[in-house]
């Protein structure tokens, strides 16, 4: 099957959000047809939307995978659940969130996946990553990484280690 290149945002806010974005890091690369090739640092963030809830840890993993789209979303939000994952409202406190930024370079939407991630280019913690890894990366119908980190200037942000790779 065809090697494919994927960008998975990994989040967490609650259970030791450090262990659990580590875990998650180490879990990718268990999934099939999939490998990790590269990590980020780890990113401590503020919470958008619901604020009344503790700082989220963020990363950016690169990973080549044989997976479609779809079941490599699938199989993210399998791993999401066996962390505790629940989903009470929208913005919640969290165990771990995984989401598809990008699939090598293409532009799709069906329900419940939108590839490029359609709110990476207006958030910081995906973003300096994303840029930490993957310096030259393009979103498509955007444009560069770098250029679309400018527009989250006032986004705080702090990164807490160097990756594990």
């Amino acid at each position: 099957m065809a090697a494919h290149t994927a960008f998975i945002a990994l989040g967490s806010n609650l259970d030791d959000p450090v262990a659990q974005v580590s875990a998650a890091m180490v879990a990718l690369d268990s999934l099939p047809q999939t490998r990790v090739l590269k990590c980020s640092s780890l990113y401590r963030s503020a919470p958008i939307g619901y604020l009344d809830q503790p700082d989220f840890i963020n990363a950016v993993a690169q990973v080549e995978t044989g997976l479609s789209p779809r079941t490599l979303l699938d199989a993210l939000l399998a791993l999401e659940l066996e962390c505790g994952r629940t989903r009470a409202f929208q913005n919640a406190p969290r165990t771990l969130d995984l989401d598809v930024l990008l699939y090598d370079d293409l532009v799709h939407h069906e329900h419940g996946l939108t590839v490029p991630h359609p709110q990476m280019h207006r958030r910081a913690f995906v973003l300096q990553p994303l840029l930490e890894i993957a310096p030259d990366c393009i979103i498509p119908g955007v444009g560069a990484v770098a250029d679309a980190m400018t527009g989250c200037a006032g986004q705080q942000l702090e990164r807490l280690q160097h990756a594990a790779q």
